[in-house]
């Protein structure tokens, strides 16, 4: 099991640096066996179909994202962790990124690829909710704070900044100042 585990997970990594490399232009699976290591004709006791390889990429892109959200820290301190530790990951690993960005431009042509980021981002999209429903609830930000609205300007300032990297930082703490308690407590 250990074997199957381990090529399964060397076929991800080669699926995932083809994308980044080269875009879905560049995703073929006889290159990517033969970088993990095996025969392309026993890809498939892997991954039944293409889908399903691209569906692991996904998922071990968006995996590394997951221990961000800091559920020891107060809402706005939460929010801002987590946005940081993007923006960070955004300047530092914007092979991620890319990757993300080739999968929202092949979910727009593709239902498999748009399900499973819809999946995916629904999961982020409940945890940003959750963070700003626990701030209205302790009285952290107004009762007025539109929570769908906030957490859809996270997710788009985030999937903006992944086109300018260098900017990354400074874009995420401006976010951060407009959802700074001083600014955003009822009066």
């Amino acid at each position: 099991m250990t074997e199957q585990l381990d090529r399964r997970q060397a076929l991800v990594r080669a699926a995932f640096s083809a994308i980044a490399e080269g875009g879905f232009e560049g995703f073929r699976l006889r290159p990517i066996a033969a970088a993990a290591g095996i025969d392309h004709s026993t890809l498939h006791h892997y991954f039944r179909t293409k889908a399903d390889l691209i569906a692991a990429v996904l998922e071990h892109v968006t995996s590394q994202f997951e221990a961000t959200m800091h559920n020891d820290l107060e809402p706005a301190a939460r929010l801002r962790q987590h946005l940081s530790e993007i923006a960070a990951a955004v300047a530092h690993r914007p092979e991620l990124f890319v990757v993300l960005d080739e999968l929202d431009l092949r979910a727009r042509r593709d239902e498999s690829t748009g399900l499973d980021i819809e999946r995916d981002e629904q999961g982020w999209r409940d945890a940003l909710a959750a963070i700003f429903t626990e701030g209205i609830e302790r009285h952290v930000w107004s009762v007025d704070l539109d929570v769908a609205a906030s957490v859809e300007l996270v997710i788009a300032t985030v999937k903006g900044i992944r086109l300018r990297p260098d900017k990354a930082e400074s874009v995420v703490n401006q976010l951060c100042d407009l959802f700074s308690p001083e600014r955003l407590t009822h009066a």
